[in-house]
């Protein structure tokens, strides 16, 4: 996990404000398909091939903390009339939180996955990761000159999201 460490936000005077840093999106093989930094200063700059080399590297740790299970009960548990209810899969990493940020993943029905970097104060992430998400399927997924697992190329979702994180930086 040293590869997350490495990308550590700078230190913050004690009244910062609640910041999103960065977006990065990758698709359901583990490959890089989006990323934007929002904040400058937040982030220590890193190359392309790092960022490739982060997306690959989280997509295999989501993969084996998925598989990382508690040992179950022997009897499952059953619901009213008798049905029994269906376990719950595991979800993987969701959040890595250091002294100086947090990484939340939304991970779809699809398998693709969203990594917001915030600053460790920011509330209500899960929305804003939620909302972004929306913004995805409606100006991405809906794009006919999308193709599926490809780059994400597409100006007005740049322009959409942008906005939206501005708004929230700007609070």
């Amino acid at each position: 996990m040293y590869v997350f460490i490495s990308i550590a936000c700078r230190q913050w005077s004690a009244n910062r404000h609640r910041t999103v840093f960065a977006l990065i999106i990758i698709n359901k093989a583990g490959g890089l398909i989006y990323n934007k930094i929002f904040h400058e200063t937040g982030l220590q700059k890193i190359s392309t091939n790092d960022y490739l080399v982060l997306a690959g590297t989280f997509h295999g740790v989501h993969a084996i903390t998925a598989r990382l299970n508690p040992i179950k009960p022997i009897a499952p548990p059953t619901a009213p009339g008798g049905i029994a209810n269906r376990p719950e899969p595991s979800s993987g990493l969701e959040v890595l939180e250091t002294e100086n940020f947090r990484m939340q993943c939304f991970n779809t029905m699809t398998g693709t996955k969203f990594l917001l970097f915030t600053d460790t104060t920011q509330t209500n992430v899960d929305v804003t990761i939620r909302r972004i998400y929306d913004l995805y399927a409606d100006y991405v997924m809906k794009n006919p000159f999308y193709s599926l697992e490809m780059p994400v190329r597409c100006d007005i979702f740049d322009r959409k999201l942008l906005s939206y994180i501005r708004e929230i930086n700007n609070r």
